[in-house]
């Protein structure tokens, strides 16, 4: 869906009322509250060259909020624009707070819902590292959807055990059956929501027993914190516990559990098939109120974080100070294009390998690994996700280095 609005939608005036369709509850009557033009469409493709990452196209963000059911989407959004595939590299697998969370998250699923010599079905697997820590932990079988799926990329003694098919999940893959359905990190990704969810609730037909799990970012963190870092083109999908238990009632599903994960960056639901949803409601899911409040004051917050970060970034630049990012992802992306910093940043630093001699897109500077610091020796490290804060400061310690560490 393409959206066919003004690029320069006034904020300021507080009526930006849109009529247009909630891709969640299908209500008319969304307000634009936030806009960002000229983002770059994709964040974790590897860019080759840097003429290619200042040049790669961009599109327009323009969030609108749904006083209905809480769902916020990017109504400008364009899916045609994205290319989706192995040269994306979206993986977290290299960092160990990372992993331990990925452990700690499958074993307690394993263990909750006894997943032991059962069939799990991955739709968004990316790498496929968390559908072979399912099947590896409990001794499953699973089959992964992805087109950014690299084949070899990791050994495993489950191997034999697990598929892997390079394409989107959809419609015609519904013959292929599980007992426990795992989406993380994908719906975000997804501008018709209700039409996906509706289609996953199908294609496990009379199957009640299935059990259903889905991992999102959580857009209450990002409206209260104004974590700007945290918005950008490939998500065009954001949502709250309210609005995303809403939709899977809506699609025929039971809610069983919602929480919040690894520092309240991450949602999780889980859910049952079920004809006629009969569970009561979650306290967590009364929520309406609450992101009216955030979105309405979101702006304000917004330009105040934005003059501060941009006052800090200008002082550093007075001082000729060597100044890296650390975390390559979109976060940084996020970061780059709000400020238009092409010069006072020179480096991105990444532990993940296949990320090394990249270019950030739009913005141009290089990737590199953390080893190009002891050379580089910079006065002051940003990191882009506080929660690895240790990690990081371990890895410079360890090579000498005592910059000043920031964090968004």
């Amino acid at each position: 869906m393409k959206g066919s609005f003004s690029k320069n939608i006034d904020l300021s005036t507080g009526d930006a009322s849109i009529d247009l369709v909630c891709p969640s509850c299908n209500l008319r009557g969304m307000s634009v509250f936030h806009q960002v033009n000229n983002f770059p469409v994709h964040s974790v493709l590897n860019m080759a060259t840097r003429e290619k990452a200042l040049n790669y196209p961009t599109g327009d963000i323009l969030l609108g909020f749904c006083c209905n059911c809480g769902f916020i989407s990017n109504v400008a959004f364009d899916d045609r624009m994205l290319e989706y595939s192995s040269d994306c590299e979206e993986s977290q697998g290299c960092s160990s707070t990372f992993t331990k969370f990925s452990h700690n998250l499958a074993t307690y699923l394993i263990e909750k819902y006894d997943l032991h010599y059962k069939d799990i079905l991955e739709i968004g697997c990316g790498k496929g590292e968390f559908l072979t820590l399912l099947c590896e932990l409990g001794q499953n079988s699973g089959v992964g959807f992805d087109p950014a799926y690299v084949r070899g990329r990791h050994t495993s003694k489950a191997a034999d055990r697990i598929t892997f098919i390079q394409d989107f999940y959809s419609a015609k893959y519904a013959a292929y059956q599980a007992d426990f359905i795992c989406c993380k990190m994908t719906l975000e990704h997804i501008h018709r929501t209700e039409q996906f969810v509706r289609m996953v609730r199908q294609g496990i037909d009379g199957r009640l027993n299935t059990i259903v799990f889905f991992q999102i970012p959580d857009v209450t963190r990002i409206l209260r914190d104004c974590a700007f870092e945290d918005i950008y083109y490939e998500h065009c999908s954001y949502f709250s516990p309210g609005s995303l238990a809403r939709l899977f009632r809506k699609c025929r599903f039971d809610v069983i559990h919602m929480a919040t994960e690894y520092d309240d960056q991450y949602l999780i639901i889980e859910a049952k098939p079920a004809d006629s949803p009969f569970l009561p409601p979650l306290q967590m899911e009364d929520d309406i109120e609450k992101l009216k409040n955030y979105v309405e004051g979101f702006q304000a917050k917004y330009q105040s974080k934005f003059f501060s970060w941009q006052k800090r970034l200008q002082a550093i630049r007075a001082k000729d100070q060597r100044l890296v990012l650390w975390g390559s992802g979109s976060k940084a992306v996020s970061f780059l294009t709000t400020f238009q910093v092409y010069d006072a940043i020179e480096y991105v630093v990444d532990i993940n390998p296949y990320r090394y001699g990249s270019y950030m897109a739009g913005t141009g500077q290089e990737i590199v690994a953390p080893e190009f610091l002891r050379e580089y020796n910079p006065d002051m490290v940003i990191i882009m996700n506080p929660i690895y804060y240790d990690e990081i400061k371990q890895d410079l310690n360890r090579m000498g280095l005592n910059p000043h560490l920031v964090t968004l």
